[in-house]
């Protein structure tokens, strides 16, 4: 492990915290252009991002965070064990790590110019390699515990798709199976499967998805939105068929049910972000718990909604209590089942504070716009982080949810 960083070397990287807030999008950018230049790192990362600008941002972000924080590494924890995380997920390996030193440092020389001093890359390149450290002694703890699981691997495992079914007319789940017959890694609820996938014409692709399946059955099932534009989603909703092998890695992701909490449960969700909540419901049907749980979701429409025949019979057996809200309806009729409410328009931050439950832990997972309002009107009302968990979808891109939540 790194020695700590020196004074002198934090007193340089807290200074340039005013660089990277006028140039940080313009580093990460650049250090992204050198990075998938070569063709080995290019495939590991999910190039959708790319395109659309996400990746780059995130990471400039991160660092900000990680420069402003550079006294108080603490307050990062929860970043570190994001990004370790999704490194597992992506079969990151520390042969990786030069890449990208090479690359930001001499993102920030070409961005910065004459103001990148030989001191100043001095600090960066010591500051980097503290926190690749970090990251890579984490990653093989996650990596060597998740091996040594029963049904647990390490890189990437052949699935056969066992089945397919079309949720709605824009979300089809697959259910994965291990293709050489062994046991499965019993994942924890919420956690997310990520793949390498060989797209015809666009070549090696990366993606997350999460599972929807509850822990501890014989398979793993994720649920795909159509993405307008989406190469892989397009190609799994079009293509991938029944029997199919995709390669997958070990179930990845820090945003899990929390068995040792016995709180009452929100879950507040949006969209395609109700996946790894319909997992932790699925856990706690087969415990039989006494928690109360109340789910609230937002989509378009009714047709929309993947699961709605399954939160009714949980919402039927007394076990969940659930409003859907259908922002493309102007008046959703009530389909009688007990203990489900529906509204027409989206979920508010004003009707969330009116049903406060200031005992519950809330579990949040969609857009990220929709997940900033949901967590500001939480803060807002004074309800404690630790009862307030979120799932960032894509590369979470967002300075209100990156820095909240380290």
């Amino acid at each position: 492990m790194s020695a700590p960083l020196d004074e002198n070397t934090r007193s340089i990287i807290l200074a340039t915290v005013p660089a990277l807030k006028a140039h940080g999008l313009a580093i990460t950018t650049e250090m992204y252009k050198r990075l998938l230049a070569t063709p080995a790192i290019r495939d590991l990362f999910n190039l959708s991002h790319q395109q659309d600008g996400e990746q780059p941002k995130a990471l400039a972000l991160a660092v900000l965070c990680y420069a402003e924080h550079i006294n108080d590494l603490g307050a990062l924890s929860s970043m570190v064990e994001r990004i370790a995380e999704k490194h597992v997920g992506l079969n990151i390996l520390p042969e990786h790590y030069p890449y990208v030193a090479t690359a930001l440092l001499g993102a920030i020389g070409h961005v910065l110019g004459d103001a990148a001093t030989p001191e100043i890359l001095d600090a960066w390149g010591k500051a980097y390699w503290f926190l690749a450290d970090i990251l890579i002694g984490r990653e093989k703890q996650i990596y060597d515990g998740n091996e040594s699981m029963p049904g647990g691997w390490k890189g990437w495992r052949a699935f056969r798709i066992r089945a397919r079914q079309n949720e709605t007319a824009t979300i089809v789940s697959f259910d994965l199976v291990p293709k050489d017959g062994g046991a499965l890694f019993r994942h924890k609820a919420g956690q997310y499967l990520s793949f390498k996938l060989d797209v015809p014409e666009h070549g090696s692709q990366r993606r997350n998805y999460s599972i929807s399946s509850a822990p501890g059955a014989d398979h793993y099932r994720i649920s795909v939105r159509r993405q307008d534009g989406g190469v892989a989603s397009t190609w799994l909703h079009d293509s991938v068929k029944e029997g199919d092998i995709l390669q997958v890695a070990n179930p990845a992701g820090d945003f899990f049910l929390n068995d040792a909490d016995s709180n009452p449960v929100v879950f507040l969700t949006a969209g395609v972000g109700l996946t790894p909540v319909i997992s932790m419901m699925g856990e706690l049907a087969q415990t039989r718990t006494n928690r109360h749980i109340h789910y609230i979701h937002g989509a378009e429409t009714r047709a929309l909604t993947a699961f709605v025949p399954q939160i009714d019979d949980l919402a039927k057996s007394d076990r969940v209590k659930a409003d859907f809200f259908y922002s493309k309806e102007q008046a959703p009729v009530q389909d009688g089942t007990p203990g489900v409410t529906t509204h027409a328009g989206r979920i508010t931050p004003a009707w969330l504070l009116q049903t406060l439950d200031r005992t519950a832990t809330y579990y949040i997972c969609g857009p990220d716009s929709f997940m900033r309002d949901m967590v500001e009107a939480l803060k807002s009302a004074k309800l404690p982080a630790t009862q307030i968990r979120y799932e960032f979808f894509g590369s979470a891109a967002d300075p209100e949810l990156v820095l909240s939540a380290a």
